[in-house]
Order: structure tokens, then sequence, then C-alpha cells
């Protein structure tokens, strides 16, 4: 989801929908978008979630 206009409301949906719907998802790179800290946060708590595979987050 490089480069394609995220912001920290689409953060929200994205971690919203991950919480939702626990995926096998391992990297996330959101590298070029508009990331303020709120959605950087909502979306790093992921990693820290035994729930999750997330491992890399790219911002």
């Amino acid at each position: 989801l490089s480069y394609c206009g995220v912001t920290d409301e689409g953060c929200a949906a994205l971690a919203s929908a991950l919480r939702s719907n626990p995926s096998h998802l391992r990297q996330l790179n959101l590298i070029g978008n508009k990331l303020g800290k709120s959605g950087v946060k909502l979306l790093s708590d992921l990693e820290d979630d035994p729930h999750y595979k997330l491992e890399t987050l790219d911002y």
C-alpha cells in the first residue's frame, strides 16, 4: 500500500479491518503515505498483539 494516499483515517480503517478479520499478513509497507503519529500508533499496536502475525511495518 505504498504511495497510495493513506492517511490517519485510512490507518484507522485498516487497523479496524485487521482486528475484525485476523490475517496472516506479515509485512505492511505504507511508505510514501500521509501518516501521522496516531495512524502509525494504531497499526504498530498490531505488531505487539499476539493474535496477529504482523512482523514488519514500514512507513
